[in-house]
C-alpha cells in the first residue's frame, strides 16, 4: 500500500458566500434584480435544511438592499442569523480604504454593526476579501471596534508562509488574520461539474494543507455575484470521509474556532500593498479622479463643518439629516464605487450620491450658520472656524460699503481692527431698460416678494416728470415694507416712453484677515480704513503679500514664474524646489485597474505656447497665472502599440496664490483635455535627494520606498495613494483629495490626469489576467476640463518638524463665512468653542446627550491630548462609542483627566481615541 493511502484525509472547512458588488459592470438597482433572486434561493436553502450556511459577504449593505424590495422577508432573515446559518455584517459596505476618510471607515463600521446587531449579531471578523490593498491603521480599528480577526486577500506579503498573521497597526494594537490564499473564489471552481466534485474536493484539501497546518483548510465556496450550487449539502454528505473530511460552516465559525491571541504567528506591520500574491489594482487610485475629489470634499462638508457646528452651536442635533449623508458617504466609499472602476452609469449613480452627502451637509452647516447669523448685525460677517485651534486667516466676502471708502478695514468684538484688501469694485447699475408706458406694469411680476435681481429692494421711486421708475436694491431691504401694489397704482395708466433704473447700494467683493476662537465664532464689521490696523503679517515672522513682477513673497515663502512655465519656491529658511508643476504627458494603454505605456512611448513635456501673467494683489494675498498649451497625441494606436502622430490641443492653467501668514504656496491645476488614452503628471522637484516619501492617510504617515514588492501576475509599479499630504526630500503636498504620487529620482511626480477607455482588458501589457469584463467607458477618457487644487511647502528637517498635518489642516479647512441677519443694534460677538492641542480632530458629533471627540495621535511618538472646552467630565469609550466595545481597555492611568474644563488625554503615538465629553 502506498504512503498516499496511508496519508490522513484533509479537513475542510467549505463556506458558501457570494461577493456582492453592489455597482460595478452594471449599475446598482440591475444588480439589486439579481441580489434578490440569489438571497430569496439562499433562504428558501436554509430553511428546509438545517445544515446549510452561507456568508453575506461582511457588508450589510446586501441585506438592506434585499429587505427594501422584501421587507416581508425579515423574520426570516433573523431567524436564520440568530440560528447561526446566515453571518452578516460588521461592514455596512465593503470599502475602498485608500480612497476615502479615516472616519468614513469607522462610521462604515459602526453603521454595519449595529445594523447586523438589530438581526441577531453581526460576524466578529472585520471580512476584507477585495479591498485593493489595505490601510495601516486597519488593524487598530478593527481591535478598538471589538473585532479580535480580520480576513483579507489582496496586498499580503511574500514573507506570510501560512494562512495566518498578526497584522499590526502604528500604534502597536494586533489582530489575527487569516489569508484567503487562492482568493475568496478558491473552492469556487470544485463546483463547476458535480461529477468531479469529489475528486477535486480532495484535491484542494490535500493541495492547501500544507499552508493551514493542524489547522482545516479554508475553502471559499463562492464568487462575484454566485449562488451556491443546489445540490451542495447532499454532494458534500456523499462524500467519502476517508478522502476528504467537509464541513459546511459560516465565515464567523470558522475564524472563530482559532486563536486570536496566537503569538507565535509571524508579524506583519502597516499597510498591506505587496503585488506578491494577488492584483491589487493600484491604478483605481487615478482614474476618473472627479468622484475622489467629490467624496473628499463631501467628506469635508459632513465631518469637519455640519456635525461640529451642530455639536457647539445648534439647540438641536440634525440626527436625520447627518444619518442619511453618512448612509451616502458610505455607500459611495464601496471598492467598486468611488473607485471609478465601473461603467459610465455606475460613476454617473456615484458622482449623484457623493454630491446629495454633500448637499446635505452644507444644508446643516449653513442652518447652524443662518441661526447664528440672526445674532449678528446685518452690516457684519459671521465667521465660523472649523479648526479646533485659533486662527487669524482670511474670508473672501461682498461687502456694502460706501463709495467714499478708499480703504477698508475690519473690526472685531474687541475694538480692534485687521486689514483687508479690496479683490473687486461692483458696479451699482444694474439695469436701465427703456419701456413704454403701458408696459411697466408688466415689469412688475419680475418681483418676488421684495427680491428683485438677487437683492432686495430697499426703496423705489416712480418720476413722472422724468419718466423714471427706480428701484433701490441691497442684500437687506430694510425695515420698511414693500408694497408692489402701491407700485402698481402709481404706474397705472402711464403713457410714452419710459426708462426702469435698478441700482444696488455701493458694495465690493473684499479678502479681509479674521481671528477666530478654536470651533468657535465671531463677528466682523467693516470700517473705514486709514486708521491704526494691527499689521498684515504673522507672529512666526511673516510679513505682508508682495507682487512684483513674476514675484511673489509673504515673508515665509517666495515663488516666481521661470520662463519655461515651471516655477521657483524658495521657504524663509533657504529650501529650494526649481521646477515646480512641471507637466509630464505620456500614453496609456491601460485600463480602469492598471495603468500601462504603450510599447512605443512619446512623452511630451515642452509646451506649444506658453504666457506668464504679471503678479497682482496684496497685502493679504496675490495671485499669478501661467498657461500653457501642447500638442498631445490623439490616441493610442493598439495595432502599433504606440501613440498616434496625429496631436489634439490640450492645455495647462496653472493658477498661483500666496496669502499672508502661510509658508506654503496654494496651486490650481486646470487641464482642457481633447486628448484619449493618456496620463498628465505634474511634478515637484525635491530639495535634496530621498528614497523615501511619507504620505498621510488614515489616521497615519506611512514611509514607502521607491520599488513595490512584485510575484504575482501584476507589474509592481511603485505609485502610491496620498490622502492628506505626501512629502519627500524637503518638498511637502498638501492634498485637498486621495491622489496618486511616485517618487522619482528627483522629483514627485503627482498625477493630475489619466485618460482611459475601458473598464478592463483582457490583454493588458501589467497584467497577465482580466480584473473584469472588457467593456468600453468612454466617460473615463476625462475628455473637457478639470482643476486639481494643491499646495506646495518647501522645507528643512521632516514633515513632523515641518508641521505638514497642520498646515495641511489648514490648506483643507477654510473659515466659513456669511452675513449678519440681525438688527443692526446687535452686540459684536465672540464665542469660544473647543481647542484640541497635542492631536489631531477627526470627529465631533453629539451622541445619547453627549459631545463625542475623536482624536488621533498623529505623532511618531506618544502624546498627550489637552482638550479645552466648558467640561464637567470625560471618559473614554469603544470605537463604535460604548463602554464596552474596545477589546483592550486602557489602564487606568491613562483615563482622561479633567480638571476646570481641561481634559488631558494621554495617547500612544498613531493612537485613535474616542472620547465622551459632559457639559
Amino acid at each position: 500500500m502506498t504512503a498516499r493511502a496511508h496519508a490522513p484525509a484533509p479537513a475542510v472547512s467549505l463556506v458558501p458566500h457570494t461577493h456582492w458588488d453592489r455597482e460595478w459592470y452594471e449599475p446598482f438597482q440591475r444588480f439589486r434584480l439579481r441580489l434578490v433572486d440569489l438571497l430569496d434561493e439562499v433562504l428558501d436553502r436554509a430553511e428546509a435544511d438545517e445544515r446549510f450556511r452561507f456568508t453575506l459577504d461582511g457588508q450589510m449593505a446586501a441585506v438592506d438592499d434585499y429587505l427594501e424590495v422584501r421587507p416581508e422577508h425579515r423574520d426570516r432573515v433573523l431567524r436564520l442569523v440568530r440560528r447561526g446559518q446566515l453571518a452578516v455584517g460588521p461592514w455596512q459596505i465593503l470599502l475602498d480604504e485608500f480612497l476615502c476618510s479615516g472616519e468614513n471607515i469607522i462610521r462604515n463600521l459602526e453603521l454595519g454593526h449595529r445594523r447586523a446587531t438589530e438581526l441577531g449579531s453581526p460576524m466578529p471578523v472585520g471580512y476584507l476579501p477585495d479591498m485593493f490593498g489595505h490601510c495601516a491603521q486597519m488593524p487598530q480599528i478593527l481591535s478598538a471596534a471589538g473585532l479580535d480577526h480580520a480576513c483579507v486577500w489582496r496586498g499580503v506579503p511574500a514573507g506570510v508562509p501560512g494562512h495566518a498573521f498578526r497584522w499590526q497597526a502604528p500604534d502597536g494594537s494586533s489582530v489575527r488574520t487569516e489569508y484567503l490564499a487562492g482568493g475568496y473564489g478558491n473552492a469556487a471552481y470544485v463546483f463547476s461539474d458535480p461529477g468531479h466534485f469529489a475528486g477535486r474536493m480532495a484535491d484542494l484539501g490535500r493541495r492547501l494543507t500544507p499552508a493551514f497546518g493542524a489547522d482545516p483548510v479554508l475553502a471559499m465556496y463562492g464568487t462575484d455575484h454566485s449562488a451556491p450550487v443546489g445540490s451542495l449539502v447532499k454532494l458534500v454528505a456523499d462524500l467519502d470521509p476517508a478522502d476528504v473530511d467537509v464541513t459546511i460552516t459560516t465565515l464567523a465559525d470558522y475564524i472563530g474556532e482559532r486563536d486570536a491571541h496566537d503569538r507565535s504567528l509571524p508579524v506583519v506591520e502597516g499597510e498591506l500593498r505587496s503585488h506578491a500574491n494577488a492584483n491589487i489594482l493600484p491604478g483605481v487610485l487615478s482614474v476618473r479622479p472627479h468622484l475622489k475629489q467629490a467624496l473628499a470634499r463631501s467628506e469635508r462638508l459632513v465631518e469637519r463643518y455640519a456635525e461640529p457646528f451642530a455639536a457647539l452651536w445648534s439647540a438641536e442635533w440634525p440626527e436625520k439629516f447627518l444619518d442619511l449623508a453618512w448612509w451616502r458617504l458610505i455607500d459611495a466609499s464601496g471598492h467598486d464605487s468611488v473607485t471609478g472602476c465601473g461603467v459610465d452609469e455606475t460613476a454617473t449613480q456615484v458622482f449623484a450620491r457623493i454630491s446629495e452627502a454633500g448637499h446635505l451637509g452644507q444644508a446643516v452647516r449653513d442652518r447652524v450658520a443662518g441661526g447664528l447669523a440672526r445674532q449678528v448685525s446685518r452690516d457684519a460677517v459671521l465667521v465660523l472656524n472649523p479648526t479646533p485651534a485659533a486662527r487669524e486667516d482670511l474670508v473672501t466676502v461682498d461687502l456694502e460699503v460706501p463709495d467714499e471708502w478708499e480703504e477698508i478695514a475690519v473690526e472685531l468684538p474687541d475694538g480692534s481692527r485687521l486689514p483687508a484688501q479690496t479683490d473687486l469694485r461692483a458696479e451699482q447699475l444694474l439695469l436701465s431698460e427703456a419701456l413704454p408706458g403701458e408696459e411697466l406694469p408688466a415689469f412688475l411680476p419680475r418681483v418676488h416678494g421684495r427680491e428683485l435681481f438677487g437683492s432686495e429692494i430697499t426703496h423705489w421711486t416712480c418720476d413722472d416728470e422724468r419718466r423714471v421708475l427706480e428701484f433701490g436694491v441691497a442684500r437687506h431691504g430694510g425695515d420698511t415694507p414693500f408694497d408692489v401694489e402701491a407700485v402698481r397704482a402709481a404706474v397705472s395708466g402711464a403713457t410714452g416712453d419710459w426708462t426702469v433704473r435698478i441700482t444696488r447700494a455701493a458694495h465690493r467683493t473684499v479678502t479681509c484677515l479674521a481671528r477666530v476662537p478654536a470651533l468657535g465664532w465671531t463677528s466682523l464689521r467693516p470700517v473705514p480704513g486709514g486708521q491704526p490696523v494691527e499689521r498684515a503679517g504673522d507672529p512666526a515672522g511673516g510679513s505682508p503679500v508682495r507682487a512684483q513682477g513674476r514675484t511673489l513673497s509673504n515673508g515665509l515663502v517666495t515663488v516666481t514664474a521661470l520662463d519655461d512655465g515651471t516655477l521657483r519656491v524658495v521657504s524663509a529658511d533657504g529650501t529650494v524646489l526649481d521646477g515646480v508643476g512641471r507637466i509630464v504627458d505620456g500614453g496609456d494603454r491601460g485600463d480602469s485597474y492598471n495603468y500601462a505605456p504603450p510599447g512605443t512611448d512619446r512623452l511630451v513635456e515642452t509646451p506649444r505656447s506658453l504666457r506668464v501673467g504679471t503678479a497682482v494683489g496684496g497685502p493679504l494675498r496675490a495671485s499669478l497665472t501661467v498657461e500653457r498649451g501642447y500638442d498631445w497625441p490623439e490616441a493610442v494606436d493598439r495595432t502599433a502599440d504606440r501613440r498616434t502622430a496625429t496631436t489634439r490641443p490640450g492645455s495647462v492653467r496653472l493658477d498661483v496664490e500666496l496669502r499672508v501668514g502661510e509658508p506654503f504656496v496654494r496651486l490650481d491645476l486646470t487641464l482642457d483635455n481633447a486628448s484619449l488614452d493618456h496620463r498628465v503628471r505634474c511634478h515637484v522637484p525635491l530639495a535634496r535627494p530621498a528614497n523615501s516619501s511619507y504620505a498621510e492617510g488614515q489616521f497615519a504617515v506611512v514611509e514607502r520606498g521607491r520599488t513595490a514588492e512584485g510575484g504575482f501576475s501584476e507589474r509592481p509599479v511603485p505609485t502610491f495613494p496620498a490622502h492628506g499630504f505626501v512629502d519627500a526630500g524637503g518638498a511637502g503636498l498638501l492634498l485637498t483629495q486621495a491622489c496618486e504620487y511616485e517618487l522619482l529620482d528627483d522629483e514627485l511626480a503627482l498625477t493630475v490626469l489619466r485618460s482611459t477607455g475601458w473598464l478592463s482588458r483582457n490583454i493588458h501589457p501589467y497584467r497577465a489576467e482580466p480584473a473584469g469584463p472588457q467593456l468600453p467607458i468612454p466617460a473615463a477618457q476625462m475628455t473637457g476640463t478639470s482643476t486639481v487644487s494643491f499646495a506646495v511647502l518647501p522645507h528643512t528637517g521632516d514633515w513632523h518638524e515641518a508641521n505638514l498635518a497642520e498646515a495641511g489642516e489648514h490648506f483643507r479647512h477654510p473659515l466659513h463665512a456669511t452675513h449678519g441677519t440681525g438688527p443692526r443694534e446687535a452686540a459684536p460677538a465672540l464665542h469660544e468653542g473647543l481647542s484640541v492641542e497635542g492631536a489631531v480632530m477627526t470627529s465631533l458629533r453629539r451622541r445619547d446627550g453627549e459631545l463625542e471627540l475623536r482624536l488621533v495621535a498623529a505623532s511618531p511618538e506618544p502624546a498627550t491630548a489637552v482638550v479645552r472646552g466648558a467640561f464637567r467630565g470625560a471618559r473614554r469609550v469603544g470605537l463604535l462609542g460604548d463602554d464596552d466595545s474596545r477589546a483592550e481597555r486602557a489602564a487606568p492611568a491613562d483615563e482622561p483627566l479633567v480638571d476646570a474644563g481641561t481634559v488631558r488625554i494621554p495617547l500612544r503615538a498613531w493612537e485613535i481615541a474616542t472620547v465622551r465629553l459632559s457639559e
